[in-house]
């Protein structure tokens, strides 16, 4: 029989709670040399359809394509044509120029927010050029290069961020949470990990009626920690829904490394083990192998082998959003010390050692790009900018909420719109 508390387990080693801890703090010097980066080429590709266990040693693996001879190596190669690289090469230029100009546009107060993708253009603008046009993306807040590919409108992206009159979202949403029901690209909500279950219940929903359409979803590697990850790969595994989880470890959820997430135990693609799923694990900052890795996935899901998680190993070169400042948590010296380098760079450096690109030529995309954007710029801000006015009518925030507007609110709108014009009788928004 047990003696008292005091006296019982007293000879036993005591407990201690293990809190992660990046490896690196402000100030320290940098070392990745503790990463496994394999050679380019080595990895083995798996049929489509083989079964999910074929990927599982992919999992462990980094999938590459591009190496320092800064040409394609392995079963992996695309072997895309020069038109389609350049046209990938331009999109994630013009990603970065986008950024760029609305990360200063906040910084002169014209949007009140903004999130940059630097580093991180292959894992959208890449993994869209392999699925096809009416294929859903639910995304989430990094994934404007979903949108570029798709050639959404510079203007209209701007127009949201300013949430200004011609804002099609009517300024309901956070700046960069766009939607685009013409390009199938659902709408970004701030709440995380919430498009995961999304996407595979649109999958369901087109496996049950016999469409062709699948469902492609970005989330960050902190984000696997929500329970909307783990109840979307536990339908999408019973159901065999014809998605794609496309989980960007950029190493950082804001100031939090992928440690918190369970980085230390294992690889995210490892977790496609535990479902039963196809897993891959690629290096995020090779184009070719982005493609190659999310076109795999797409064929695999379109030919009703189920679905596929894909962990996009990669880098936030910057901050996690005009609020943060990582050189509060994080060495300078990772940015530089990222052994995959940059994903811009690595394509332009391709195209070149083909005979298909040139260092003017790509000064001159650049300069291009830079006065498009511009040009976007001054034209959104015709229709307003934060805080000058020039936003949608005041009744418009009863609309789109109710089918049939109950009578209270119709009051209260019709009531609110006469106050208004007695204060502001001359009010362009009313």
């Amino acid at each position: 029989m047990a003696k008292g508390t005091d006296e019982t387990g007293s000879n036993r080693p005591k407990l201690a709670l293990h809190v992660p801890e990046p490896r690196y703090r402000p100030g320290d010097t940098v070392d990745f040399s503790d990463l496994n980066i394999p050679e380019p080429g080595k990895q083995p590709r798996p049929d489509e359809t083989a079964p999910a266990k074929d990927t599982y040693p992919l999992c462990d693996d980094l999938i590459r394509v591009l190496g320092d001879d800064h040409q394609a190596h392995g079963p992996w190669d695309p072997r895309l044509s020069p038109e389609t690289l350049r046209q990938m090469l331009r999109e994630m230029a013009l990603v970065r120029a986008f950024d760029n100009r609305m990360y200063r546009a906040q910084r002169q107060g014209k949007t009140s927010f903004y999130m940059k993708c630097t580093g991180e253009e292959a894992t959208s603008v890449c993994a869209t050029h392999a699925l096809a046009g009416d294929d859903m993306i639910f995304p989430s807040y990094r994934q404007q290069g979903c949108l570029i590919a798709r050639g959404y409108e510079l203007t209209e992206m701007i127009n949201q961020i300013y949430s200004n009159k011609a804002d099609k979202l009517k300024g309901r949403q956070l700046p960069i949470m766009y939607c685009s029901k013409r390009l199938n690209f659902f709408s970004i909500s701030g709440n995380l990990a919430t498009q995961l279950p999304q996407a595979t219940g649109f999958a369901m929903a087109s496996a049950s009626k016999g469409d062709s359409r699948i469902a492609a979803t970005w989330v960050g590697e902190g984000s696997t920690a929500e329970g909307d990850f783990h109840s979307a790969l536990t339908f999408a595994t019973v159901y065999n829904a014809p998605v794609i989880f496309n989980v960007i470890n950029n190493q950082w959820a804001i100031s939090s490394f992928s440690g918190f997430a369970g980085a230390e135990r294992a690889t995210f693609a490892a977790r496609a083990i535990g479902y039963g799923i196809a897993g891959l694990r690629v290096d995020g900052n090779d184009p070719l192998a982005v493609y190659a890795a999310e076109r795999w996935a797409a064929d695999r899901a379109r030919s009703n082998a189920g679905p596929t998680l894909i962990e996009h190993f990669t880098y936030r070169a910057e901050g996690h959003s005009t609020s943060d400042d990582p050189s509060a948590y994080r060495s300078a010296e990772e940015r530089e010390e990222w052994p995959l380098g940059d994903p811009v760079t690595r394509l332009k450096r391709h195209l070149v050692a083909l005979g298909e690109w040139s260092k003017e030529q790509h000064e001159a995309m650049d300069d291009e790009l830079d006065a498009m954007v511009r040009a976007a710029m001054k034209e959104a801000e015709k229709n307003g900018i934060l805080g000058h006015g020039l936003h949608h009518p005041f009744g418009t925030m009863f609309e789109d909420v109710f089918e049939e507007l109950p009578w209270h609110l119709k009051e209260q709108s019709e009531q609110a719109i006469r106050e208004r014009q007695i204060k502001w009788p001359e009010d362009p928004a009313e």
